[in-house]
């Protein structure tokens, strides 16, 4: 596969390896981090916090129609991908800082969307411009870019976990920007030998300008787009879909317009080849809403409806588990031993997620010292010399602010702190017992109720928690089969055509589909096993869903890569490519809008079935005008 491609892939495959390394360890977390309430997340709701994983999804890659324009037009493609390498470093560092808050986590973000927009669609089309048009080997040369990708994602969760279990949140997002820029570093030091991939094609004289796109197409979208959302949020509350979401249906229309004017008026031996991407971007859209799962309902699954203790094969991985804490335990078979009931501290709810944010302030250390006589606190510096009882409360400590630093949300959940607030010391509240000096947990009342509500007698030595392999950790699965099947997917093609039976481009997509209607059944059986979700279910059947989807993948993601570049004019390959990220900014919007309904639909089982009917509703859609794509296809030798 890797023999006689032009020396640019090489360097072109590791600055995306180690960009997509840092792009999916956000991804791995980024939700966890949100609604998180045991280890100084923020959090918010399931609902709230793919609301924003959604929307953060949908923009990533929705800004590539503009960073694309913007670099066939006046950039160039490596300065538009060190310029939006820059600028995701920049709002990983932002993320990364944990006392700005909610203000640090928005602007990151909307940091990572604009510098993704610049990066991502110019780095592909840096890729297909070093092979010339008809270059048998391009296909062959975005299989390995491709895998490049998935190099990086497969180590992003498993160094993710590892990160944040030792080192905590903030730290895993700043790992994450300096590996983008170890990825700039590459590009830098090839920037020479990169020129050739820098050619673009003159512009048009019909070309609409970039102001003129703001002006007619991003400006209405945003207006139809906020007004939209203006009119859910405040008077059509009874709306069944979130403001958000109608908000972004709504700004989609113009934009969708656009490249549907674009077609219908480019030249004429330019349309077969425009509108012959309109089932490809339907396909991308619909197979990356299943694929970006991975960071929504399947995150969610894995953290909640997975058995994360028995073993699996992520047990070889080390560093990779974590403590099993309280809300693990709410659908655990009852024989799991359960902390000892010294480890966990019934306060008052308001002290509970106060601690669980890690943002306690002095006034509710003393509420709980004084109520809690048989605890203690104990210093970070006493803890650094008490190295036998070290390991039972370094991961106990937590932070403590002034008070006028702490601020309670009306609903008693959203714990925050002012900006630039920082922590006057660090404790652990330390409990003695059968010999061990341990740190303890606070909780409140119910949640005390629902860890030991079923469990048998079976319980830990005080201090000791169950290992539990870290949810995102299953993230890598994909990322794994990836790699692993695209040598033998490829060598199967191969062996097709040498029989005669190979398999048209336009067929290869339709199956990639039909495989991703598969994943969903796998996972509805699944939610059969979990009886409603009343009990953990082994891993095999999220690992056996990620490895359907990803033959699906290769059978769509690096095709429709390829297909771009192929039948785009070449003064619109930017743009063409831009649309490709705008379908699957389409995808990533309702991945994260079900993953929001997964905890609504009381079976996940039924939840599973409707993603699967979804899918098969598309599938049949690309089957009843396969002759005609496929006509197209083989007209532009695609």
């Amino acid at each position: 596969m890797t023999k006689g491609h032009p020396r640019g892939l090489y360097p072109l495959f590791f600055t995306e390896m180690w960009e997509r390394l840092s792009f999916y360890l956000l991804m791995g977390i980024l939700l966890l981090y949100t609604t998180d309430t045991e280890l100084g997340g923020f959090g918010f709701s399931d609902r709230h916090g793919n609301e924003i994983v959604g929307t953060y999804m949908a923009f990533v890659y929705f800004t590539p129609f503009l960073g694309g324009l913007i670099a066939d037009r006046y950039l160039g493609y490596r300065m538009a991908v060190l310029l939006g390498g820059l600028l995701m470093s920049a709002g990983l560092f932002l993320v990364g800082t944990p006392a700005l808050g909610v203000n640090g986590l928005y602007g990151g973000l909307a940091l990572l969307c604009f510098g993704n927009g610049f990066f991502k669609p110019n780095i592909s089309v840096m890729v297909g411009n070093l092979y010339e048009k008809g270059d048998p080997r391009r296909d062959a040369g975005f299989n390995i870019f491709y895998m490049g990708i998935n190099v990086g994602a497969f180590v992003a969760n498993l160094a993710a976990a590892w990160i944040r279990n030792e080192f905590g949140w903030g730290w895993a997002f700043r790992g994450a920007g300096i590996g983008i820029l170890v990825g700039l570093a590459i590009l830098l030091a090839h920037w020479k030998l990169l020129e050739r991939a820098d050619r673009r094609a003159p512009a048009s004289p019909d070309d609409p300008s970039v102001g003129r796109i703001c002006l007619t197409i991003l400006l209405p979208a945003g207006l139809v787009g906020f007004g939209a959302w203006w009119l859910v949020e405040h008077h059509l509350t009874w709306f069944p879909v979130s403001s958000i979401m109608t908000g972004f249906l709504a700004g989609m229309l113009p934009i969708f317009y656009f490249f549907g004017r674009t077609a219908a008026t480019a030249a004429p031996e330019e349309k077969p080849g425009l509108f012959a991407l309109v089932p490809i971007f339907a396909a991308g859209a619909t197979f990356f809403m299943i694929l970006h799962l991975n960071s929504t309902a399947l995150t969610q699954w894995a953290r909640d409806n997975t058995d994360r203790h028995s073993a699996n094969v992520f047990d070889l991985l080390p560093r990779t588990t974590t403590d099993a804490l309280p809300s693990y335990y709410g659908n655990a078979a009852p024989d799991l031993p359960r902390p000892d009931e010294r480890m966990l501290v019934v306060v008052e709810p308001v002290e509970a997620r106060k601690f669980g944010a890690n943002r306690m302030d002095e006034s509710a250390v003393k509420a709980v010292l004084a109520r809690q006589v048989t605890l203690r606190e104990v210093s970070e510096e006493q803890i650094a010399a008490d190295q036998a009882n070290r390991p039972y409360l370094v991961r106990r400590v937590v932070n403590v602010y002034a008070d006028a630093d702490v601020r309670v949300g009306d609903d008693g959940k959203q714990v925050t702190i002012e900006e630039g607030a920082r922590p006057v010391r660090k404790v652990a509240f330390a409990r003695e017992a059968e010999g061990r000096t341990f740190g303890v947990l606070l909780v409140d009342q119910a949640t005390f109720e629902t860890v030991y509500a079923k469990a048998s007698g079976k319980r830990l030595p005080p201090g000791e928690f169950v290992p539990v392999t870290n949810p995102e950790v299953f993230q890598s699965s994909n990322p794994f089969f990836v790699i692993a099947f695209t040598p033998l997917v490829v060598l199967f093609f191969q062996w097709l055509v040498r029989r005669g039976r190979g398999i048209s481009t336009a067929n290869k997509i339709l199956y990639g589909v039909l495989l991703t209607a598969a994943a969903m059944l796998v996972m509805t059986l699944g939610g059969v096993a979990s009886a409603a979700g009343t009990v953990k279910v082994s891993t095999w059947w999220l690992i056996g869903a990620y490895a359907v989807v990803t033959v699906g993948e290769l059978c769509i993601s690096p095709m429709g890569l390829s297909l771009v570049t192929k039948l785009s004019p070449r003064r619109l390959v930017g743009l063409m490519m831009g649309c490709w990220f705008v379908s699957t900014a389409f995808g990533n919007k309702l991945s994260g809008f079900f993953g929001g309904l997964q905890k609504q639909i009381a079976d996940p089982m039924h939840f599973f079935l409707i993603l699967a009917g979804s899918v098969l509703v598309v599938a049949l859609g690309i089957y009843l005008v396969l002759p005609r794509l496929d006509a197209a296809l083989k007209k532009y030798g695609a």
